[in-house]
């Protein structure tokens, strides 16, 4: 089972670098500004083109990698879970895998890490898991519903949660698979060409940061090169903005 888990990897980490790409090709720049905190930049005393531009294009690139891959995770989690216990990607809303072991119906959201959610979320995730619970136990074969807040990697101190386990890393891949060692057996097959995939990314991303260079010093410097921030303000949140 580990040497197909390792293939469905390599197999399909192609998927997120293509991604992280496809998402980089289709960035502009004002588009993340009107997102960022100018006044943040400013704090941290940014005064060059290049450098303010590199620091809002990396914020932006790391929270969506964090997405792109989170889903990637997910896939894998299910992959490894149907091969072991026939588990199924849920059809409830807020639930990503289901799958029975040791005479318990597991009904789990899949999370990249333990520190993932403000308390709306985690009340929202507690009322998914809820009406998720709600429908199962309609069915007379199902006895006992245990919801699980799986996070691919970290620890949280207490599992029990009281309506729900928070179950993270190593505890969290040998429940869905059996394999305690599994959390480590993945982390070479994601390697897998990573170099060369990420060579190719590091070269559009230099494409991108020296063309949204060239496109902030035209639209938000003066003509002596310094930084015109009462612009990237009112850029930014102005009530009434023509452009």
């Amino acid at each position: 089972m580990k040497f197909e888990i390792a293939n469905y990897i390599e197999e399909n980490i192609p998927i997120f670098h293509q991604r992280k790409l496809e998402s980089l090709s289709k960035l502009k720049l004002k588009n993340i500004l009107k997102r960022k905190n100018p006044y943040l930049f400013k704090a941290k005393n940014m005064n060059t083109a290049g450098e303010l531009v590199q620091n809002i294009l990396d914020a932006h690139l790391s929270s969506q990698e964090e997405t792109i891959f989170g889903a990637f995770l997910e896939n894998v989690a299910i992959h490894a879970c149907q091969l072991a216990y026939g588990g199924i990607k849920s059809s409830a809303e807020g639930i990503d895998l289901e799958f029975n072991h040791d005479g318990n119906r597991y009904i789990v959201s899949i999370k990249s890490g333990p520190n993932w959610g403000n308390s709306s979320q985690i009340k929202r995730m507690c009322d998914n898991f809820r009406k998720a619970a709600i429908v199962l136990r309609q069915n007379k074969a199902i006895r006992n519903v245990v919801a699980v807040n799986g996070c691919c990697y970290g620890r949280d101190r207490a599992e029990d949660k009281g309506n729900y386990h928070k179950i993270c890393g190593e505890a969290f891949w040998t429940l869905i698979s059996g394999i305690p060692t599994l959390y480590t057996d993945i982390i070479e097959p994601i390697g897998y060409l990573a170099k060369e995939r990420n060579e190719k990314f590091m070269e559009e991303y230099a494409k991108v940061t020296n063309r949204f260079t060239r496109e902030f010093i035209d639209e938000f410097c003066f003509p002596d090169g310094s930084i015109d921030w009462h612009k990237i303000v009112q850029f930014n949140s102005a009530i009434n903005i023509t452009s």
